[in-house]
């Protein structure tokens, strides 16, 4: 399975350049899986509940239907933030559409810094599986919680799409260590730039069970790539013939006291 994703630096409130500069980047690759940044169609930096209101879509809004287009031509998965409107609620989500025609919304759970000034917190992670591979879903801030990407590799995930708007420098060097310890593949795809005073630290990177760095982009570039890989390895828990890093798990050991 060829897996890719898309660096850019979106235009903060023009999702008609954000889109169309995604659909461009994207048709370049030979990918069936390929993950865009977080909040990708309307820019990151929020600066009143206003905004939201004038930028947030459904999940079956404008942006949504444009790429649902484009997955079907394309012919791949895709993954990609925007800023949800539920009635009067609003998330910072991620929808994942299929040339099949599905969407599936994914609204992060672990809000960064201001985003819990405008954004409702979603309650859960989930797995989905197309073309025979489980899937789950994280957004940005999500990484630093080692309970995120454990749920995920608990539910069957053998593929983590990260659309991700990193400021912090920590996340692609903690994705080895999750990578490591859940033995999946994960795909981040950040973003670029300097946005209302906010710098974002690029870097996209896929990562292989085991915490091998397949490709990291670099720090300041837009860029699409997409590489190799083989799920199954992901179905494959043993250290040695001894360990299992999930069937030695001990979850009576971990209860606080």
């Amino acid at each position: 399975m060829k897996v890719g994703y898309v660096q850019f630096r979106p235009k903060f409130g023009d999702k008609e350049y954000n889109v169309s500069k995604m659909i461009d980047m994207a048709s370049t690759l030979d990918a069936e899986v390929i993950v865009f940044p977080e909040l990708a169609n309307t820019g990151y930096v929020f600066k009143s509940k206003e905004e939201i209101v004038t930028l947030a879509e459904p999940y079956d809004g404008p942006s949504i239907k444009r790429m649902q287009e484009f997955s079907k031509r394309k012919g791949a998965l895709l993954a990609f933030g925007f800023a949800e409107r539920f009635g009067d609620v609003f998330y910072n989500s991620a929808a994942v559409v299929t040339p099949e025609g599905e969407v599936k919304i994914y609204r992060k759970v672990h809000l960064f810094n201001e985003e819990k000034l405008y954004f409702n917190r979603g309650d859960k992670f989930f797995t989905f599986t197309w073309h025979d591979t489980v899937f789950g879903v994280m957004i940005c801030f999500d990484w630093i919680f080692p309970e995120a990407m454990r749920s995920l590799a608990l539910m069957g995930a053998q593929i983590v799409l990260h659309p991700a708007n990193l400021v912090l420098p920590y996340c692609q060097d903690a994705m080895v260590t999750r990578c490591i310890e859940n033995r999946v593949f994960e795909i981040t795809a950040n973003r670029i730039g300097v946005e209302r005073g906010l710098k974002f630290t690029g870097a996209s990177q896929i990562t292989a069970p085991g915490g091998i760095v397949l490709h990291r982009a670099t720090k300041t570039k837009e860029e699409a790539l997409a590489v190799d890989i083989d799920p199954g390895l992901a179905l494959q828990k043993s250290i040695n013939s001894y360990n299992d890093l999930f069937k030695d798990r001990l979850p009576s050991a971990y209860e606080l006291s």
